[in-house]
């Protein structure tokens, strides 16, 4: 079974009232997963480290320079055609503007309304971990 190493990254904005809102992105009709929405990133190249590589992938994909991130968790998923390896980071600053560079459609959505979006199914322990982290900031401020 073929395995893609991917590096992930979970872009967050604090806006006016403490709302975090995150950076998702759909994935496109014809690639593995088509029309889910995601969290950006992309494959990680041989001998690349995965900062290097989110880095990369967040410019090339969205026009986002990370300038500041943190590792969130790994997930491992098996899907029918293939197991992936996802690198998850915390990208806490960041600077550029956001631009859908690959005609990709993105937004960015409340924390609470994750949810209301199809993901993945690797993409789950990510949406669950989000969570967490999004509440217990606002119950430490």
């Amino acid at each position: 079974m073929k395995s893609v190493h991917v590096a992930v990254g979970v872009v967050m904005q604090e806006i006016a009232g403490g709302t975090q809102q995150i950076l998702i992105s759909r994935r496109a009709a014809h690639q593995h997963q088509g029309n889910l929405w995601e969290f950006p990133g992309g494959k990680v190249e041989p001998g690349e480290p995965v900062q290097q590589a989110l880095a990369r992938e967040l410019e090339e994909e969205l026009g986002v320079v990370v300038e500041q991130a943190e590792a969130l968790l790994e997930v491992g998923h098996a899907y029918s055609d293939k197991h992936v390896l996802l690198d998850v980071w915390w990208v806490s600053q960041f600077s550029g503007t956001v631009t859908g560079r690959e005609g990709q459609e993105w937004r960015w959505v409340p924390a609470e309304q994750l949810r209301d979006y199809d993901f993945p199914a690797a993409n789950q322990p990510i949406l669950e971990a989000v969570l967490r982290r999004c509440q217990m900031s606002l119950t430490h401020d």
